[in-house]
């Protein structure tokens, strides 16, 4: 039986990260995200896989931001206002 144990892939990696506005904080933790691609689908200008980082808080109005966040269906995305 092959064990995982020493395996680091990308999957396994609980990562959390915050991204930062002047008026709002998104928070990201890959341990609750399901990858069903909602953030993607719904604003692509903010939320891109293939950029670095993967959420531009310059792509989008922080009400525009909030509202694809609130259709997260695991909460790994969440955010908090600063004002």
């Amino acid at each position: 039986m092959a064990s995982a144990i020493g395996q680091n892939s990308f999957m396994d990696r609980h990562v959390e990260r915050d991204y930062e506005s002047d008026d709002l904080t998104v928070h990201w933790r890959s341990a609750k995200c399901v990858h069903c691609g909602n953030c993607v689908r719904g604003l692509s200008t903010v939320f891109d896989l293939q950029r670095h980082p993967w959420i531009d808080m310059e792509g989008a109005t922080s009400d525009e931001i909030v509202a694809q966040i609130e259709k997260c269906p695991s909460g790994a995305l969440s955010f908090t206002r600063k004002r």
